[in-house]
């Protein structure tokens, strides 16, 4: 039997993740049953679980992979680039991780194991927020009578609370103005200049 290339191999895992994401979003964990993953791919459920253990793990690979997305989205241009790209349909990070960042907050509710399988996982855009957050404030461009701890967990709550928004089918398009709001809650002020009488 021949031997299958490596990129071979890339290809086909990533062909079963950009598959499987668009089949995850469109029925949720529960309802991406195997014959549809198998639909959604365009292989059969041998070709999927031999990249994957099973359903479960195939799932958190796509979260892990748009939370190291969305960690690169913060690094280079903070949280609440991420939470305007769950908003913007063109933008360059795409938001096609809203359905799978959906589910996991889902069954982080309702699935204990999942919980804690997650919880090692989930500590990459926290990691990097906070990493982006010191920066700003080594560039004395972020207040400083917060600790960044804190910050990062504000701005973590934003984003979860605009993922519930949009998770009960809220409209979306107005919320720039609130964002705008959210990023300058966290910049340094500088005094003003007096204003001459």
């Amino acid at each position: 039997m021949p031997r299958v290339s490596q990129d071979h191999l890339e290809a086909r895992r990533r062909q079963i993740l950009d598959g499987s994401r668009v089949c995850f979003a469109r029925y949720g964990y529960e309802g991406a049953t195997v014959r549809r993953l198998e639909e959604a791919t365009g292989l059969s459920r041998g070709a999927i679980f031999h990249h994957f253990r099973d359903k479960e793990s195939l799932f958190l690979a796509l979260a892990e992979e748009d939370a190291a997305r969305m960690a690169d989205v913060v690094a280079e241009q903070g949280l609440v680039q991420v939470m305007r790209d769950l908003l913007t349909e063109g933008s360059d990070h795409p938001a096609d991780w809203l359905g799978t960042r959906l589910e996991v907050s889902r069954r982080l509710r309702t699935d204990p194991e999942f919980r804690g399988r997650w919880a090692e996982r989930s500590q990459q855009l926290t990691a990097a927020t906070r990493q982006r957050l010191l920066w700003q404030r080594r560039a004395g461009n972020l207040r400083d009578d917060v600790d960044v701890d804190v910050l990062t967990a504000y701005l973590e709550l934003v984003l979860e609370g605009l993922v519930s928004h949009l998770a009960m089918g809220l409209p979306g398009d107005d919320l720039g103005p609130v964002l705008d709001l959210v990023e300058e809650s966290v910049r340094r002020h500088r005094a003003r200049a007096a204003v001459d009488s």
